[in-house]
């Protein structure tokens, strides 16, 4: 892992409101983007008893995220996680430009 960043925060915080456990369980939701590396290809965590694997860790700005992305976040829409990112973030703008590390995960049958 010498091309990426040390982890800011551990696997077990990458997914963990209930309804988004609820899509990544269902299938519903299979990226997560964090301000921070949570998580290295071929990491495992376990949501309810179910174990996912981390498939791609990626670069990107907030910018770059589109419905299909939002819907893959276990959103229906792009204006729908924007919504609930800025409600969640008191204070905080729709940045653009803001980089994000984009978590691919796929459940582990």
């Amino acid at each position: 892992m010498t091309d990426l960043p040390e982890r800011t925060c551990s696997i077990d915080r990458l997914v963990t409101h209930p309804k988004l456990v609820e899509a990544a369980l269902s299938g519903r939701k299979t990226q997560q983007r964090r301000d921070g590396v949570y998580a290295y290809p071929n990491e495992t965590f376990t949501l309810e008893g179910q174990e996912f694997i981390v498939t791609d860790l990626t670069r990107e700005t907030i910018g770059d995220m589109t419905d299909a992305e939002a819907q893959a976040e276990g959103y229906p829409s792009l204006a729908m996680y924007r919504d609930l990112i800025l409600r969640m973030h008191a204070g905080m703008e729709w940045d653009e430009s803001a980089p994000v590390w984009v978590h691919h995960f796929k459940r582990v049958d």
